[in-house]
């Protein structure tokens, strides 16, 4: 009997000495999301396709660097330039899905620097383990982001 799905909301925040316009631009280029987006030197993060405007979608593979099997489709359904980035994820492998997001990605400026806020609502359709992995890779992101940006 499969697993039933599991749920749950999760809250990433962080200070980036960046300017908030230096910081969208980190996350509006696929070139450099690519280069901190990728969790750790043991995996892999490639995008095969990326449109990051409304309404527009981006598909990328993720996973070890031996086997990136995941594969990945974030759609974006509204996005205030230097503030606010609302998209959705779906992750798959083998045609089988393994989680859902709806995601928020709020810019404050504060003093010099930003403030980001993500807000992730996630259905893992295949266990538990999968909204410990975005927790993982999410914050690991983050902090890539971060340490490029400062």
């Amino acid at each position: 009997m499969p697993e039933a799905p599991q749920h749950a909301t999760l809250v990433f925040e962080r200070f980036c000495p960046a300017p908030v316009e230096r910081v969208f631009a980190a996350l509006a280029d696929p070139v450099e999301r690519a280069s901190w987006g990728t969790p750790s030197e043991t995996a892999a993060f490639a995008y095969d396709e990326t449109d990051f405007r409304v309404g527009g979608r981006d598909v990328f593979r993720c996973g070890s660097k031996s086997n990136p099997q995941y594969r990945g489709v974030t759609t974006y359904y509204d996005i205030m330039p230097n503030s606010c980035i609302v998209s959705s994820e779906v992750i798959e492998t083998a045609g089988c899905k393994l989680l859902i997001s709806m995601t928020t990605t709020a810019l404050t400026p504060e003093n010099t620097g930003t403030k980001i806020v993500m807000t992730t609502q996630l259905v893992a359709l295949q266990g538990k383990d999968m909204i410990e992995g975005a927790k993982t890779g999410n914050n690991a992101a983050l902090d890539n982001l971060v340490k490029a940006l400062s």
